[in-house]
């Protein structure tokens, strides 16, 4: 099983920043894909962005120009610098990895991380 930690969620004012991070295990044959989706209350857990081995890039377009997805493949580590924070923002934040745990396992999973509380407030 992956383990995935997040940290970097809190409380912060409309307008300003927070640094999400997200540490795999280390013992993964291979990573894929690694992102951060979100879930507000009542509503459906959503594409913040995703960032891929080769380290292309998607972000939903309500993020965009405000957040930045990157990762260090060396510590196994996804980040969300996310800027110009707005209430609408205000979710769980939850890390995901796309891996192959073991080199004879058929195919890559997805797995998820605990989740982190992001809250904006006006």
């Amino acid at each position: 099983q992956v383990q995935l930690v997040e940290s970097g969620g809190g409380l912060v004012q409309a307008g300003g920043s927070l640094r999400l991070s997200c540490a795999a295990s280390r013992n993964i044959f291979s990573i894929n894909t690694m992102g951060w989706y979100r879930q507000a209350p009542g509503k459906e857990r959503e594409l913040v962005a995703l960032i891929s081995s080769a380290e292309s890039t998607n972000y939903a377009d309500s993020v965009k120009g405000r957040f930045t997805i990157s990762r260090d493949n060396a510590k196994n580590t996804v980040y969300l610098q996310m800027n110009s924070l707005k209430p609408e923002d205000t979710a769980v934040y939850y890390c995901l990895c796309n891996a192959r745990l073991r080199s004879w396992f058929p195919r890559n999973e997805d797995y998820w991380g605990q989740g982190t509380q992001v809250t904006v407030s006006s």
